[in-house]
């Protein structure tokens, strides 16, 4: 089938996002919509992450064909992003005894092959099974202990596997830990499974919204809950997705409006490259001493602390629009 504009397009909006969420001028002013929730709930910042491994389950259902060492693909595939998730948590100061160990893209990766080997040996009834049996087996885990963040497994296991090699800010356990993993595989086999629908956006549409209930309605017996990736989470998110894309097709694909989504296009063809080079530039800065100084110099004197640090956020993302056109222009398009 012909390359789906609109795939792009979600791709590209969500590494925006993600780009303007994760590099504010100054994390202590943030509007609200741009933080993620402090616990239960979600905030616009929570959707993008999970967009972004729905988008991968997406992709696998639309190119991912059996061939001769197709796994020995994928598993490079999924080692080239491991190892770079690696390597962002380690630079520069490549901490061996403390680096994070999981993380983003070592999300990305397990889901990847995870979803990839599913897809390749199963049909629709064993993608759905796959989805209930990893919630329900998420759902297991995480009944020896409860949903708050003291008292969950989840961070127990975490603490006790990962040891010093969690997220930095927390410590102890890590938002993309081992058993919110599970549910993340999930969000991914999803997408797989609305790969299946992509020639019928209405069926996304109505997919989508049936999900977004779900989610919603087991909210109060399982809450709603990003750094948990709890199953009402992963439901809402992806019924989120399902609804977007399938606008997106009607705008993109059918109606032929891409153009009013060029830019999002645009970086949505290198995505991981743009990711890459959010991340390592944020680190160098940071690193160096030079982010605050340019912060205080050209974007304080602009506006309020709130809105310079928002400003210094779209600039930032701006910045990788341009990389994002350069390498468009040149025909370079980089994946793992």
């Amino acid at each position: 089938m012909p390359r789906l504009l609109s795939l792009d397009i979600f791709r590209g909006l969500t590494i925006a996002l993600m780009i303007l969420v994760n590099t504010p001028g100054d994390g202590r002013h943030v509007y609200a919509p741009l933080r993620h929730a402090e616990w239960h709930g979600w905030t616009l910042t929570d959707c993008v992450f999970p967009s972004f491994v729905w988008i991968v389950g997406v992709a696998i259902s639309l190119t991912l064909k059996p061939r001769p060492r197709i796994y020995k693909i994928i598993l490079r595939r999924a080692g080239i992003l491991f190892g770079l998730g690696l390597l962002i948590y380690a630079f520069p100061a490549f901490p061996l005894d403390t680096f994070r160990i999981l993380g983003v893209l070592q999300r990305i990766a397990i889901c990847y092959a995870v979803a990839a080997s599913v897809f390749l040996h199963t049909g629709v009834r064993g993608q759905i099974a796959a989805v209930l049996s990893l919630l329900g087996g998420y759902v297991a885990i995480m009944s020896f202990g409860d949903y708050t963040m003291e008292g969950n497994i989840a961070h127990a296991i975490d603490r006790i596997v990962l040891g010093a090699h969690n997220y930095a800010e927390s410590k102890t356990w890590d938002p993309e830990g081992i058993v919110s993993t599970l549910p993340a595989i999930a969000t991914c086999l999803l997408g797989v499974l609305a790969g299946r629908l992509i020639q019928a956006p209405r069926r996304l549409l109505i997919v989508g919204a049936a999900l977004i209930a779900a989610g919603l309605l087991m909210d109060p017996l399982l809450p709603i809950n990003k750094k948990l990736w709890t199953p009402s989470f992963t439901l809402l998110m992806a019924g989120l997705d399902f609804v977007l894309l399938s606008g997106l097709i009607w705008l993109a694909d059918i109606r032929q409006n891409a153009a009013l989504f060029r830019p999002a296009m645009i970086m949505g063809r290198n995505a991981i490259a743009l990711y890459l080079a959010s991340e390592f530039i944020e680190i160098i800065l940071n690193h160096m001493q030079w982010k605050r100084p340019i912060y205080e110099a050209v974007f304080l004197p602009l506006a309020s602390p709130m809105n310079a640090s928002l400003l210094y956020a779209m600039t930032y993302t701006l910045l990788h629009l341009a990389l994002a056109y350069f390498l468009y222009k040149r025909n370079l398009f980089f994946r793992a």
